[in-house]
């Protein structure tokens, strides 16, 4: 499945979002799009670093949504 994975800063005052990072990649599943996600985040040259991440699908539905931080201590199986 095609998936889009933005990277992303929250602006705390409104909570405004700032895209640092976009990539579309073909995936089999959602464990393999958050793989991805992982991956593309010490691997991409973004311009700040991000505090959230998004995968949708190609249309348009929001697979994943999450802090940043939460993301990255996210192990298969468990829950944040």
């Amino acid at each position: 499945m095609k998936v889009v994975i933005e990277f992303y800063r929250t602006r705390a005052q409104d909570s405004a979002h700032a895209v640092v990072g976009r990539e579309t990649v073909e995936v089999n599943d959602l464990d393999g799009a958050i793989e991805m996600a992982r991956a593309l985040a010490s691997a991409l040259d973004m311009p700040q670093q991000p505090d959230a991440v998004s995968i949708v699908d190609s249309e348009g539905r929001v697979l994943l949504s999450s802090a940043f931080d939460s993301f990255q201590c996210l192990d298969e199986g468990s829950t944040p």
